[in-house]
């Protein structure tokens, strides 16, 4: 599975972005779904993970109520619709995706990565 994650860009706190990650090579309605951040001097963190059919979410602390991850497997894309955004949101966002049913937070559990593109959150 090759994963293009879009979408990002510079937005006032407080605004919104929506990312999207496009799956190639296998259909993605086989995978788990994930959002992850890395912050500049940070480590890698979960943001969002949603199941394969999309009934099960789950969100970082962070990000519970301002985020929400979907997915539309027709079009092979799953999304991250950010609102109320905060400087500390900045981050170079990066989608992945695991084998399985269930959402998971654990960066190891998943097998596939796209690049990251970058969130910026100016105060």
């Amino acid at each position: 599975v090759q994963l293009q994650a879009s979408g990002g860009g510079l937005v006032q706190a407080g605004g919104s972005l929506k990312l999207s990650c496009v799956a190639s090579g296998r259909t993605l309605s086989s995978y788990v779904m994930g959002w992850f951040r890395q912050a500049p001097g940070k480590e890698r963190e979960f943001v969002a993970s949603i199941s394969w059919n999309g009934g099960n979410t789950v969100y970082a602390d962070s990000v519970k109520g301002r985020f929400t991850i979907s997915r539309d497997n027709w079009k092979n894309t799953a999304y991250l619709q950010m609102n109320s955004l905060k400087f500390e949101d900045t981050a170079a966002y990066y989608c992945a995706a695991r084998a399985g049913a269930s959402p998971r937070s654990a960066e190891k559990e998943y097998d596939y990565w796209g690049q990251g593109t970058l969130v910026t959150v100016s105060s």
